[in-house]
């Protein structure tokens, strides 16, 4: 069965430039081997990386050996939903892409918090 985002539809690719996913496939992605929900397609901002680097997450110094090249604000990654959160309890969360967000999200997060930061979401939502 084909992966699917959080409003129930197919799973649009994240993005490519960097090669995002748990799997660098482009896709938020998810499976057994990934314990830490690498789900939620968020466009990282300054603000959203500094707080990561604060609870020890460093997303902008690239790893080579892992295949992650450091982002800069407005890159499109698949983050982890746990951290995601924590960002959005700090009042720093980056904004995210509901249609390339797996729908495994929900397990962590609720869908009404996803659609605040929503930057996807059309002004119609009828017809989703």
């Amino acid at each position: 069965m084909a992966d699917r985002n959080v409003l129930g539809g197919p799973l649009d690719p994240c993005g490519t430039e960097p090669m995002t996913g748990f799997y660098r496939d482009g896709c938020c992605s998810s499976g057994p081997k990934d314990r830490g929900l690498h789900t939620i397609c968020a466009v990282v901002t300054a603000e959203f990386l500094d707080h990561q680097r604060s609870i020890g997450n460093d997303l902008s110094t690239p790893m080579p050996m892992y295949r992650f090249p450091g982002l800069v604000p407005g890159d499109r990654w698949c983050v982890t939903a746990r951290n995601w959160l924590r960002a959005h309890a700090d009042g720093r969360a980056a904004p995210v892409v509901l249609a390339a967000t797996h729908e495994r999200t929900l397990d962590a997060v609720p869908l009404e918090v996803l659609r605040e930061y929503a930057v996807d979401v059309p002004d119609d939502l009828t017809g989703l």
